[in-house]
């Protein structure tokens, strides 16, 4: 005899009883059994047994729709209630109000079976950004260099830089296993070499393109790489690691971070003494614009040149760089952040296969999702350069020097107004991808606090809800600070406004 079939709950436990038969099913229409709501009198006995039964009378039936409708109603009330009260519990209020709404959303498929809540999206215009909509007394946050300046861009460009992934695709962790770093994906590959071909502002024949989760992610792989072998350095010191200050905010934090043996912070190459070192160069210079070339110089030091900001719309391409190892990121080339996507130009086959094994081992390779879409993006910005029916206003470099420019000059008049500010001088060159003078625009401007009565500029910043990164966690003086030039329109202006007015 075959035994009964056992239904599973919830939480994984057996129901007592046998499976519904398919029958029982059918007449439940796949939904709840309506058998409660149908009037029963057990006083007629076995007598009325070969009676036809009766219909149901047809107001349960209406009843039970009304039942069903009126809590369907009272649920939506309450969530629209909740999503508009002003209140600052608003968010634990619609956690709390979750539950009603899956509750709501179960039901039964055709064959019986418990289907999953069905759960509300977001409108698809709805930006995907937490930061809130600014008002002339909203606190500006410019510590961060968050790109969202571009979206207006992206927003007129079409579908020239959507993507669909089909649900099958990218499910491997392999990408190309004939290539050093074998998470690469070669369209990637493919649109990274095309566009640096395209600006000129880096050689990539004979380079080993390797793939990041962002450029700080490589940044780790080079120290790691770059650094003596654990096994023919026993006892050795760390490598030291140095940069020209004012530098990068993030160096000395992420190679100290997890206190390895291999590296240490040592701070200002200006000031290093010895002869084994690493040093970070990033030119155009992040905090200042300023355009930078490596200062020491051994046989024993190895330089890692950080050229996250060496587009046209920030600075002159004056050269096609060609150093050992080259860093970029789609954060600041096309305004991308939340991709997560980074990549190295590597000459040296070893070095490439120790910064990949880094990555193997961090994160075991990059996400290949986030690799399509910044290679479908990189091909936006190239075609509409190389095909000639691409309009000139989806040009992304013609867009972001426009926009730079125009806020540079904006941020100048603001520091000349208020009379206690001062920026570093404007410089220029010849820019060999637009064929023409081209001004320095930073994404950063490096701004001092000239007032005699304030030593800490972030902090008299703050105190008119502003907020900026501090020079001393540059390696500089603190009446320095960094401000991101590289946020919304809005916040921008809020920003400049209030910037004129303080004395």
């Amino acid at each position: 005899m075959v035994p009964s079939a056992r239904l599973l709950t919830p939480n994984g436990g057996a129901a007592a009883g046998p499976a519904p038969s398919r029958r029982e099913e059918t007449a439940n229409g796949g939904g709840p059994d309506l058998a409660a709501l149908r009037p029963t009198n057990r006083s007629r006995g076995k007598a009325q047994a070969g009676k036809p039964r009766k219909r149901a009378p047809i107001w349960n039936l209406q009843a039970a729709v009304f039942v069903s409708v009126v809590l369907n109603v009272g649920l939506l009330l309450q969530h629209y209630v909740n999503s508009t009260a002003p209140s600052h519990h608003h968010h634990q209020e619609h956690l709390q109000a979750c539950p009603m709404h899956l509750d709501a959303g179960v039901g039964r498929n055709r064959r019986g079976r418990q289907e999953e809540p069905q759960l509300s999206m977001p409108k698809a215009g709805a930006p995907s950004t937490g930061k809130p909509a600014v008002t002339p007394d909203s606190v500006i946050n410019l510590d961060h260099g968050d790109p969202t300046m571009f979206e207006e861009f992206w927003r007129g460009t079409g579908s020239a830089a959507e993507i669909v992934i089909p649900g099958w695709q990218t499910m491997s962790y392999f990408s190309d296993v004939g290539n050093v770093c074998w998470f690469l994906e070669p369209g990637l590959d493919h649109e990274v070499r095309r566009l640096h071909r395209l600006v000129g502002n880096a050689a990539v024949d004979g380079y080993h393109v390797l793939v990041g989760t962002g450029s700080t992610q490589l940044f780790m792989a080079a120290l790691y790489a770059l650094s003596p072998r654990t096994d023919s350095a026993a006892g050795a010191a760390p490598m030291s690691v140095v940069s020209t200050a004012p530098y990068y905010s993030s160096y000395p934090a992420v190679t100290d971070f997890l206190q390895s043996g291999l590296f240490r912070w040592a701070g200002d190459a200006n000031t290093f003494k010895g002869d084994t070192y690493i040093e970070l160069v990033c030119s155009p210079n992040n905090p200042d614009g300023a355009i930078r070339e490596a200062v020491l110089s051994s046989e024993s030091s190895i330089a890692v040149h950080d050229l996250a900001y060496y587009w046209p719309q920030y600075t002159a391409i004056t050269k096609r760089a060609d150093h050992d190892i080259m860093l970029f990121t789609v954060s600041k080339s096309t305004g991308h952040a939340g991709t997560r996507i980074g990549w190295a130009l590597v000459k040296d086959r070893d070095v490439a296969k120790r910064m990949t094994k880094f990555i193997e081992l961090n994160t075991i390779g990059v996400s290949k999702d986030s690799q399509l879409r910044a290679a479908k993006v990189l091909r936006a910005v190239s075609d509409a350069y190389e095909l000639p029916e691409t309009k000139e206003a989806h040009r992304l470099f013609d867009y972001g020097r426009r926009k730079m420019v125009e806020r540079w000059s904006m941020l100048r008049e603001a520091a000349a107004a208020s009379g206690i500010f001062s920026l570093p001088e404007e410089t220029s060159g010849f820019c060999n991808f637009t064929k023409e003078m081209a001004v320095t625009n930073p994404a950063f401007a490096w701004l001092r606090c000239d007032r005699e009565d304030v030593e800490d500029c972030a902090s008299f910043l703050r105190g008119h809800k502003i907020l900026t990164r501090s020079g001393s966690q540059f390696g500089a003086d603190p009446r320095y600070v960094r401000v991101s030039m590289l946020d919304r329109d809005d916040a921008y202006d809020i920003f400049v406004k209030r910037l004129s007015s303080l004395q």
